[in-house]
């Protein structure tokens, strides 16, 4: 574990972003769990959603999920499934038993209560970019992850007042032994950040740690933990039709646990799943009702979100693409498929671009949107994502956000309301034809807040940009991201629980932490 600096500065800023001599100011949006307003996107009719149900039914029923976890294909057959060597089948009735079970809404308590996250219903939540090997920005260029690395990414997700989740390592530090990764990582975690964390479900000891750790930072008893949820885990389906042994077997843990599991299988169409995206939504549904069934068989009412990670693949090359048009379809088709089970969902922040550029920003804002579209309720790798989740970058990072928090803008009522006031007929009649509307009392009045405040955004026109060193988008959000690096305060934490976070830390790596090969 790396010690913070004695000395620290601020983790905030002043509205609005502004260049000075290569610094960064940042005026952001306030800590919030946005609400989406509108109506979902549909492509699918009422038949449409129940051709889709029923192909995923029958795959359940006719085909089967091979369950390659022992003790999950024998309680699936404690269940009634029917159960030969790892292929589990279960019919309909059975299926729609168990996943109405599940809670249509939960929320996850963090150490810092004020920092809890609301899943289900119309919220909203974004969650950093999470497992990249690599990471790349305009200094060092790509490289492979390590643990400074990993520490500045926490540090940007603390600081983002849009980023509510601090999800899966932003970038994976291979200079940290595999056994004792997972220790260190989330130390850093807890007291780098107040946010929800995420456990990978990747061996028993992995998951039971950051369970214990968890609830020591938050200074819990095992019944206070066991209450509610305070962290979560994502699996995902091996696709085609297969669930992996330490994923169910750390699913299972939290489930027994009372802690939310999220199912997101990962179906690229013409490769994983088939070449039409009804039949990859089909397939990745059976996917994940599955691993639902197995948990809520297990746990009545623990709470679980269906993932969607749908999308297809560049068919010249078979390398996955992202925030394509049938990307931005699966993820709205699913929701539908998603609010008919009625659970909450995931959806996801991605492109396949390298580079921040503007095909990175036009395929995230695609995934990002049709998040949006689809009624999603969370939204993994919502900033930093490159190269298909193979980089991560904090240029891409701070870009991203200033997207997330647009999305937020767009949801506030300020923004459609119809109020006499929003109207504004007396303004209208004031000026008239012939006059305009800056020096009026109703702009006065109002233009501070009327309309969203960029912090990496450039608006001046051409020549104003030019005289101003003509800085281009990534440039900017890198001198961003190094100032919030440099003035980065980590938020407060109880100090009996981080010393009691330390040594269980220190006592869990004497002890080898958790297996490997190497």
């Amino acid at each position: 574990m790396t010690e913070e600096p004695t000395r620290r500065k601020r983790a905030g800023g002043r509205a609005g972003m502004q260049v000075r001599a290569g610094t960064a100011v940042i005026d952001q949006m306030p800590w919030r769990i946005p609400v989406n307003p509108d109506r979902p996107t549909e492509p699918l009719d009422a038949d449409g959603v129940q051709r889709v149900h029923k192909t995923a039914m029958r795959i359940l029923r006719d085909i089967g999920i091979e369950f390659l976890n022992p003790e999950a294909a024998a309680i699936l057959k404690q269940a009634g499934c029917i159960v030969n060597g790892t292929n589990v089948r279960m019919d309909e009735d059975f299926v729609m038993e168990m996943v109405a079970r599940a809670p249509s809404t939960f929320t996850i308590t963090p150490r810092n209560p004020d920092r809890e996250i609301i899943m289900g219903g119309k919220h909203m939540v974004f969650v950093n970019v999470s497992s990249p090997p690599n990471a790349w920005d305009m200094e060092r260029g790509k490289r492979s992850g390590d643990f400074e690395t990993f520490r500045e990414f926490m540090k940007l997700t603390q600081y983002f007042n849009c980023i509510h989740v601090a999800g899966g390592y932003p970038v994976e530090p291979i200079d940290i032994h595999p056994s004792v990764r997972h220790l260190d990582c989330l130390y850093e975690k807890l007291t780098l950040t107040d946010k929800v964390v995420h456990a990978y479900s990747l061996g028993v000891e992995r998951v039971e740690d950051v369970m214990e750790m968890v609830r020591i930072a938050g200074g819990l008893t095992e019944e206070e933990f066991q209450a509610k949820p305070r962290m979560y885990t994502n699996i995902n389906s091996v696709s085609p039709l297969k669930h992996d042994f330490p994923m169910l077997d750390g699913a299972m843990r939290m489930a027994r646990r009372g802690q939310p599991v999220v199912v997101t299988p990962f179906t690229l169409a013409g490769a994983m799943a088939p070449v039409t995206m009804s039949g990859a939504v089909a397939l990745s549904i059976a996917e994940a009702l599955a691993a639902v069934v197995l948990l809520q068989y297990i746990n009545p009412g623990c709470p679980v979100a269906i993932g969607t990670f749908t999308s297809n693949v560049d068919m010249k090359s078979g390398a996955p693409a992202f925030g394509t048009p049938e990307y931005m379809r699966a993820t709205q088709m699913t929701g539908q498929l998603v609010r008919f089970y009625g659970v909450p969902m995931r959806a996801s922040g991605v492109c396949a671009a390298n580079v921040p550029d503007g095909q990175a920003m036009w395929e995230t804002s695609n995934s990002l949107w049709s998040a949006v579209q689809s009624g999603t309720n969370m939204v993994y790798h919502a900033a930093g994502w490159l190269e298909g989740g193979l980089i991560a970058s904090p240029e891409k990072f701070i870009m991203d956000c200033e997207v997330l928090q647009m999305i937020q803008r767009y949801f506030e009522e300020a923004t459609f309301a119809t109020t006499e006031d929003d109207l504004a007929f007396d303004t209208i009649k004031e000026v008239g034809p012939n006059g305009h509307y800056f020096g009026v009392q109703h702009t006065q009045d109002r233009y501070q807040q009327a309309f969203y405040a960029p912090i990496c955004s450039d608006w001046r026109n051409y020549e104003a940009w030019q005289i101003d060193g003509g800085v281009w988008t990534q440039e900017r959000a890198h001198r961003i991201y190094k100032q919030i690096i440099a003035e980065f305060e980590a938020p407060a934490m109880n100090g009996d629980h981080q010393e009691e976070l330390r040594r269980f830390v220190a006592k869990r790596k004497q002890e080898g932490g958790a297996p490997t090969d190497f």
